[in-house]
C-alpha cells in the first residue's frame, strides 16, 4: 500500500491511496475526508466517523454497501438522491433556458473560472441533497475534467460522501462541415445519429460505439447516459425519430443490446465485479413503453402531443426492445440500469386500475407491468418536467408536462410518482416537493411505510453509483482525460460507421460514382425564418448547404451550370412543425395541422375526421381532427431548388444528397434525378466518398420511404411496416432494408436477418 498526491485542478488538490491488490483511492484535501488502514488495505471515512462502514468497505458487494448506506441516510438525503437536476452547461450560460450565476454575476461579469460551480449547483449539492446531475455543453475536455473534481470534492465532503452521477444525452453527433483526416483527434469522437447507426444494420457497430463512447464518457466525468432512445418509430412523422433505430422491433432489439453492452462493460483490470467497472457507463434507456405512436405523429414533450394511441392494438410489440433487449444483455451486466418512461398517456392501455395519465404515473405500467410481471428492479426517473405546471400554450417545449394530472399540486404528482414506483424526478432540483409527497405517504401509510418505501428507491440508485467504482475515486487527470476524448482513433472508428450509415436509393444509368475532379454545380440552400426546439426564432438564410472547402477536395466547382458536368443538390426532411397552430386558433381553429412528409403544399384530405384522443377539459380540445387542413413545410423550397437545377443542368445528370430525419416522400422528384443517396447526420466529407467511389455505399433503410402522404395518414400510429413504399423508376421498392451498392440491391446476411419481404 503506497499513497502519493496530485494537482488535479487550481483550487482542488486530490490525493490518492492505492490498495496492491485492491482499488485506488481518491479523495481531495478539502473535503475532510481521511483514509484508514487495516487489514493491510486502505478504506475511505467518508462520513468521518473514525471506523469502516460497510458502505465504504470495496470488499463488498454494492447491493449490501447500498443497503448500509440507505439505512443511514436521512430522508432528506434520500429525498435529494431521487433529484435528477435541470441542464447544466460547462460554464453555465448567462441567458437561455437554464441561465445561472456565479457569486450572484453572470459568467461574463464575475471573473470565474470555467470550471467553478455555479451559484445553482452549490445550492441543490449542499442544501437539496442532490448528486444526480444532467450535463449538456462542455467548453472542452479539460474544463469538463476539472469541474467535475470540483463537484466531486464539494460532494465527497458533504454528509455521507456520496458522489455525483453525472449524466449526458446522447454527444456524439457529427459536425457536418468538419473535415476529418486519420490522424486528427476533436473534442469527441463524431457518429452517425442513432437512426445512422441503426442504417448500418450491423449490431457490432453499435456495440463498438457503445464502448467508445463510455470511455470518452468517463473521461468527461460522466457516468450515466440518457441514452439509447429504443422506442419503435412506428409513426413516421414523430419528430423524435432520428434519435430511435427505426421502425422494426427486430433491429432495435439487437441495437438496444449492443449498445447498452458497449456502454456499460468493462473487462480487464477496468472491472471491479460483475461486468461493472470503471469503463462503464450506467444507460438509461428510453422511453418506456416506448413513445413512438404519438397520435398523427404529435410529440408529447407538447401539450398537443400528449397521447400515444393503438389503433392497430400492437402495444406489446413496441415492449420487445427492453424486454428482449435492454433487459437481456449479451455482457454480463445483464440488463440496462435505468429506465425513464415517456410523455405520453398510452391510451386505454391500463386494464388494471383504467387510468389515462403520463406513462410514469401510470401505477399499471410501472409496478404491476415493469416491476412486477417482467422483473424489472433498476431505477425508473421520468422524464424531465413532468412534475411541474403546464404552460397555457400548446407550442411551448419547456413548459411543464404534467399529462393527465394537472389537477394535482406539484407535490401531489411527486407522490403518485412514487405509489407507482416511479425511483426519481428528472428536471427537479428542489427537494422540497419531494419531502411533501413523504408526509402524504406517512399520512395515508405510516412512518415505517414511507421509510422502507424511500430506502427501496435509494438503494436502487446507489447501486448505480457504487458499482462503477465512484465512491472509491470519482477524480480525473487532466492530461489522461484530454488524450482519451476525441482520440484520433476513436474518430476514425466514428468515420468509418458514418461511411457504413450512408444508403444509396437511385442509381440510375450507373452514374455513381462520379469521376474525382469532374465540374460539380451546387445550388445554394433557403432556409426559413423558423423558431427552434426552445421557441427561440431562427434566421432566413441563402448559403451553401455544404462546406465548399471539402467540395473542392473532390471536385471542381462552378457557379455556371452550364460548365457543370453535373448538379449536387443538398435537401432536408420536409419540417413542417409539430402539428399545431396558434394562427389556426387566432383563425377559429382547434389549433390542430398536419404534419407533412412531403414538400409541395399538403392537404390533409384523408385525415381522421375525429381523433383517437384528446382533452375533455374545457381548456383543451377533445377532437384533435386536422382534415382538409393545409400545411406548408418550411424547406418547400428544397424541391425547387432540385427543379430548377434539373432545368439549368438541361439533361446533364443532377444527384441529390437526402439528409434523413424521418421517413420522407420522394415522388414529387425522384423521376427528375439520377441518383438519391440518403445520410443520417455525417459528415459531408463522408457523403463525398461515397460520390466518387472511394467507399461503396452500404447502408438499408432503417424505415419505409412512404409513396405519397395519403399511406402516411392511413397507416396505424403503433403498427410498424404498414405503408405502401415509394417505386422508384428503375423499378426498386423503397422498402425497410433497401439500398443499393455498385452492384445493384444489396442482398446479404443483414438483408437475408431483418428485411420483412425477402
Amino acid at each position: 500500500m503506497e499513497k502519493h498526491k496530485t494537482a488535479i485542478a487550481e483550487g482542488t488538490e486530490i490525493k490518492y491511496a492505492k490498495n496492491n491488490d485492491g482499488p485506488t483511492l481518491g479523495y481531495s484535501t478539502t473535503s475532510g475526508v481521511t483514509i484508514i488502514e487495516k487489514d493491510g488495505y486502505v478504506f475511505k471515512d467518508l462520513n468521518k466517523d473514525g471506523k469502516i462502514d460497510k458502505y465504504e468497505d470495496w470488499r463488498l458487494s454494492p447491493e449490501e454497501r447500498a443497503k448500509d448506506l440507505a439505512s443511514k441516510m436521512s430522508i432528506e438525503q434520500i429525498a435529494g438522491l431521487m433529484l435528477y437536476s435541470r441542464h447544466q452547461s460547462v460554464p453555465a450560460t448567462s441567458k437561455g433556458w437554464y441561465p445561472s450565476t456565479y457569486n450572484g454575476k453572470t459568467y461574463e461579469d464575475s471573473g470565474a473560472k470555467p470550471w467553478d460551480l455555479t451559484d445553482e449547483q452549490n445550492e441543490f449539492l449542499t442544501n437539496d441533497y442532490l448528486r444526480h446531475v444532467l450535463v449538456t455543453t462542455v467548453e472542452s475536455p479539460e474544463i469538463a475534467a476539472r469541474w467535475n473534481n470540483e463537484i466531486q470534492a464539494l460532494a465527497e465532503g458533504l454528509g455521507l460522501g456520496i458522489p455525483a452521477n453525472n449524466s449526458s444525452d446522447p454527444r456524439h453527433s457529427s459536425d457536418a462541415s468538419s473535415e476529418f483526416n486519420a490522424g486528427s483527434g476533436g473534442t469527441i469522437s463524431m457518429w452517425p445519429e442513432t437512426l445512422g447507426l441503426a442504417a448500418t444494420f450491423d449490431p457490432k457497430i453499435v456495440a463498438k460505439f457503445g464502448e467508445i463512447a463510455a470511455k470518452e464518457y468517463r473521461a468527461l466525468g460522466i457516468t450515466t447516459a440518457l441514452s439509447p432512445q429504443i422506442d419503435i418509430a412506428t409513426d413516421p412523422r414523430w419528430f423524435r425519430y432520428n434519435g430511435t433505430f427505426g421502425e422494426d422491433p427486430e433491429l432495435s432489439t439487437d441495437m438496444a443490446r449492443a449498445y447498452i453492452d458497449g456502454f456499460q462493460n468493462s473487462d480487464g483490470a477496468k472491472e471491479i465485479a460483475d461486468g461493472w467497472g470503471y469503463d462503464s457507463v450506467n444507460a438509461m434507456v428510453k422511453h418506456w413503453p416506448g413513445g413512438g405512436s404519438g397520435e398523427a405523429g404529435r410529440d408529447a414533450h407538447y401539450g398537443s402531443g400528449k397521447y400515444a394511441v393503438y389503433p392497430g392494438g400492437n402495444f406489446e410489440e413496441h415492449l420487445k426492445p427492453f424486454l428482449e433487449g435492454a433487459f437481456k444483455l449479451s455482457g454480463k451486466t445483464g440488463m440496462a440500469s435505468a429506465v425513464m418512461p415517456y410523455y405520453t398517456i398510452s391510451v386505454d392501455q391500463d386494464s388494471v386500475y383504467g387510468e389515462n395519465v403520463g406513462n410514469a404515473y401510470n401505477e399499471y405500467l410501472i409496478n404491476d407491468l415493469l416491476r412486477n410481471k417482467y422483473g424489472y428492479d433498476g431505477v425508473v426517473c421520468t422524464d424531465w418536467l413532468i412534475t411541474a405546471d403546464e404552460s397555457e400554450d400548446k407550442d411551448t417545449f419547456i413548459g411543464g408536462k404534467p399529462w393527465g394530472v394537472e389537477h394535482l399540486t406539484v407535490a401531489e404528482r411527486h407522490y403518485k410518482l412514487l405509489m407507482a414506483g416511479v425511483d426519481q424526478f428528472g428536471g427537479n432540483n428542489e427537494v422540497g416537493p419531494v419531502l411533501e409527497a413523504y408526509q402524504m405517504g406517512v399520512v395515508e401509510h405510516d412512518e415505517a411505510f414511507m421509510r422502507n418505501r424511500f430506502e427501496e428507491s435509494a438503494v436502487r440508485l446507489l447501486k448505480n453509483i457504487f458499482r462503477l467504482g465512484l465512491f472509491e475515486n470519482p477524480y480525473l487527470e487532466v492530461e489522461e482525460s484530454a488524450q482519451i476524448v476525441g482520440k484520433s482513433e476513436y474518430m476514425k472508428e466514428g468515420y468509418e460507421a458514418q461511411l457504413k450509415s450512408i444508403t444509396m436509393l437511385k442509381n440510375k444509368n450507373q452514374i455513381l460514382p462520379l469521376e474525382k475532379g469532374s465540374k460539380v454545380y451546387i445550388p445554394k440552400q433557403y432556409t426559413a425564418p423558423s423558431k427552434d426546439w426552445f421557441g427561440d426564432p431562427t434566421p432566413e438564410r441563402l448559403d451553401y448547404p455544404v462546406n465548399m472547402d471539402i467540395v473542392k477536395n473532390y471536385f471542381t466547382v462552378t457557379d455556371n451550370p452550364n460548365e457543370a458536368d453535373f448538379g449536387l443538390v443538398f435537401i432536408r426532411t420536409p419540417k413542417s412543425g409539430i402539428g399545431y397552430c396558434q394562427e389556426d386558433v387566432e383563425a377559429g381553429g382547434n389549433g390542430y395541422v398536419p404534419i407533412s412528409l412531403q414538400y409541395k403544399s399538403y392537404t390533409a384530405e384523408h385525415a381522421r375526421e375525429v381523433s383517437l384522443a384528446g382533452d375533455p377539459r374545457p381548456s383543451d380540445v377533445l377532437n384533435r381532427s386536422y382534415k382538409v387542413k393545409t400545411v406548408t413545410p418550411e424547406n418547400s423550397s428544397d424541391l425547387s431548388m432540385i427543379l430548377e437545377t434539373k432545368e439549368k443542368l438541361n439533361g446533364k445528370p443532377v444527384i441529390i444528397s437526402l439528409l434523413a430525419t424521418n421517413p420522407t416522400v420522394v415522388v414529387e422528384f425522384e423521376k427528375e434525378v439520377d441518383g438519391i443517396i440518403v445520410n443520417f447526420g455525417v459528415q459531408d466529407q463522408a457523403v463525398f466518398e461515397i460520390l466518387i467511389g472511394k467507399v461503396e455505399p452500404s447502408g438499408l433503410l432503417p424505415f419505409q420511404i412512404p409513396a405519397n402522404m395519403k399511406t402516411v395518414e392511413e397507416q396505424f400510429e403503433d403498427v410498424p411496416h404498414d405503408m405502401e413504399c415509394h417505386v422508384d423508376y428503375e423499378g426498386n421498392v423503397y422498402d425497410f432494408g433497401y439500398g443499393l451498392n455498385w452492384s445493384g440491391k444489396i442482398q446479404d446476411q443483414r438483408t437475408e436477418k431483418y428485411q420483412k419481404n425477402k
